[in-house]
């Protein structure tokens, strides 16, 4: 069986801690990310951009299918539902969204002939509702939607579809988008019930399980990787 995984978005934070899995898993780790990757195969593309995604992944594929993806890329683009302008909604759809979409079209056709595929979307808990999430809180409920309907479609394929979400984790892209230090910011902390923030490596754990070739009769479903955070918020 094929065991090669990409991970988009793998350069640093929980792609990173994901594709540190893989490899300790023994797989062949891609990652396609606009800065260079110090773990597995590192292919520069801009994901955000077609022609650019569309030449990462032909560069991914030259060495043969791929048959685990995490979805992993983003950014939040944090603004109040009055400020968030309609350029940003559509970078977050480009990227956070549109992204899944190219790369795991691209996959597919290497899943199938195999009879085997691990897709993982990483969504987010923000999904669930959070202020100054608009562009970014549509786009990952967005990626929940797709989870679910390709679960359906490719469950006969021998391919699962499922998606992590984490709450707040200890990233570059938890800083850039909460300031250290603000009230907002240590009110998130505050509300976790395990009382602490999340590491890139527990979330990589929950997309791990996802990955596993023992884990074929799981699919179409959402883990919150999120402290409790999520507990008593009405899932998707």
């Amino acid at each position: 069986m094929n065991e090669r995984l990409l991970v988009t978005g793998g350069a640093a934070g929980i792609g990173k801690a994901i594709a540190e899995r893989g490899v300790g898993a023994g797989w062949d780790v891609i990652v396609i990310d606009q800065s260079p990757a110090s773990v597995g195969r590192s292919i520069i593309g801009n994901l955000a951009d077609l022609a650019s995604t569309a030449a990462a992944l032909d560069e991914a594929l030259s060495g043969g299918p791929i048959t685990r993806v995490v979805n992993n890329v983003g950014a939040v683009f944090p603004a109040a539902v009055e400020d968030q302008t309609l350029e940003h909604m559509s970078a977050s759809f480009d990227l956070n969204l549109r992204s899944a979409v190219q790369v795991t079209q691209a996959l597919l056709p290497g899943m199938k002939e195999s009879s085997f595929g691990r897709i993982v979307n990483m969504t987010s808990r923000a999904a669930l509702g959070k202020e100054h999430r608009t562009a970014y809180a549509a786009a990952k409920a967005g990626l929940i939607g797709m989870t679910r309907v390709w679960a359906l479609e490719l469950a006969r394929d021998g391919i699962t579809v499922n998606a992590v979400g984490p709450g707040p984790i200890a990233t570059d892209l938890f800083l850039n988008a909460n300031a250290p230090g603000s009230p907002r910011t240590r009110a998130i902390v505050d509300a976790i019930p395990v009382g602490r923030m999340g590491e890139p490596h527990e979330v990589a754990r929950a997309a791990g399980f996802f990955l596993d070739a023992d884990a074929g009769f799981v699919t179409g479903q959402v883990l919150y990787a999120c402290g409790g955070l999520s507990v008593g918020v009405n899932p998707v």
